[in-house]
């Protein structure tokens, strides 16, 4: 009978420590992936204020913004795009966000762009991040946001309280390119 509880305590430690390692893997690979989005989100904000030096003050006396980068491919029909980005608030505090991207019509291409949400109150950005946010228009012509300086004639309104600028590696886009786009918290990397 000991010779059984011996073997079961021994299995019972292999199964745990299988398991720990298991989750410290899992724990690892969601911090990586957490500190990759980190640095693409710190990025996207110097590719825009390299473009737009004057975005730097409009982003730091805003609610919050988001940051995304994004990769869309097309082929023949259809395209699409999928990817994360960050939420971060006044206060400081981030939000894991993704999002998904379908688009029709004929075309063939790879085309990388910056998206950068800027949200005038918190409760756009809550909205934002809480309840997703889903864009199926297109906007093409530059937006002036009232009389807020120049950086803001060069953000485009998208909805009530969110602006949004668009930076492509030729710099700073007068259309707005993200039809078909839904954006939401990422549930596996807000833990």
């Amino acid at each position: 009978m000991s010779s059984i509880r011996s073997i079961l305590k021994l299995l019972g430690a292999i199964l745990l420590s299988g398991l720990l390692a298991v989750s410290m893997t899992a724990s690892a690979d969601t911090a990586a992936k957490q500190a990759k989005v980190r640095e693409q989100s710190q990025a996207v904000l110097q590719n825009l204020y390299k473009t737009v030096p004057s975005a730097k003050d409009v982003v730091a006396n805003a609610a919050g913004y988001a940051t995304f980068r994004k990769i869309g491919l097309k082929i023949g029909m259809v395209g699409g795009g999928a990817g994360r980005g960050l939420a971060v608030d006044k206060g400081g505090k981030q939000t894991y966000m993704a999002f998904a991207e379908v688009s029709a019509g004929p075309g063939l291409g790879i085309k990388t762009f910056d998206l950068i949400f800027v949200f005038d109150d918190q409760q756009a950005m809550s909205n934002f991040i809480n309840k997703g946010w889903e864009y199926t228009g297109e906007a093409t012509a530059a937006a002036k946001y009232e009389d807020s300086g120049s950086a803001m004639t060069m953000a485009q309104s998208v909805s009530p309280g969110v602006r949004l600028y668009q930076v492509t590696s030729s710099g700073l886009s007068a259309e707005i390119t993200i039809k078909g786009t839904k954006y939401f918290k990422d549930s596996k990397l807000n833990k």
